[in-house]
């Protein structure tokens, strides 16, 4: 068992959690919390880009980003399913971890392994919790569930401020050159919505919800649980 982390983030693949919130990561990372990310599966489906490559490329965005560690769990690339396999699996990987803080990505999504992934993960810190559920490893309880947007956004519950940080976010969007690369000399290259200007529409996205708060980007998150405040001055 490794120290406890103070943030765990799940994605469905490699790229997922720099996508919706990469420069809070930094943010996190760069105070001196201790932040990992695990993602679920390989991305083996990937159309572009094999295992190795989107491992390597995980691995320079990670540095990028200052993480404290980096997992996969090797699921099945579209075939996650809300089965107690799985559910187990995310189950042990935060007892092991021990994060205070869980994100996961927005159970609303064009991506049908991102919104299975937050369903998992949902049923996972759930489970953490009971002592009698795996009971050969040790309950832990999560303080908090976050989620974060991936491809389609909603109203966000907070927002953090990525303005001054969000090179760092770019640097490690830009470690994931089989996706988002419009072109390339290989000759099984495909076009997909990833490597047609999908950075660009990212960017943007980060820059209009940070324009509702005069900020010049910003990343958001929902909360199922409200968030308790002393005074709102």
């Amino acid at each position: 068992m490794t120290d406890g982390l103070d943030i765990l983030i799940f994605g469905a693949h490699p790229d997922d959690a720099e996508i919706g919130m990469g420069a809070t990561i930094y943010k996190h990372t760069s105070a001196g919390l201790r932040v990992g990310i695990c993602d679920l599966t390989r991305a083996e489906m990937s159309s572009n880009g094999d295992v190795e490559t989107r491992m390597l490329e995980a691995e320079q965005a990670s540095e990028v980003l200052g993480l404290t560690l980096r997992t996969n769990l090797g699921l099945p690339d579209r075939g996650l399913f809300i089965c107690k396999e799985h559910i187990d699996a995310i189950t042990l990987e935060i007892r092991r971890h021990r994060p205070r803080i869980v994100m996961a990505p927005y159970w609303q999504d064009r991506h049908p392994d991102h919104v299975a992934c937050s369903h998992l993960v949902k049923e996972a810190v759930f489970n953490a919790k009971l002592r009698r559920y795996l009971p050969e490893s040790q309950p832990v309880v999560v303080e908090k569930l976050l989620f974060y947007f991936i491809n389609d956004v909603y109203d966000a519950d907070l927002v953090v401020d990525a303005g001054e940080v969000y090179d760092r976010k770019t640097a490690a969007l830009s470690a994931y050159r089989s996706q988002f690369t419009a072109a390339g000399p290989d000759n099984d290259y495909v076009a997909t919505p990833l490597n047609q200007s999908y950075l660009t529409r990212v960017e943007a996205r980060d820059r209009l919800l940070g324009q509702k708060l005069s900020l010049t980007y910003a990343e958001g998150f929902v909360s199922l649980m409200p968030h308790e405040v002393n005074l709102f001055i």
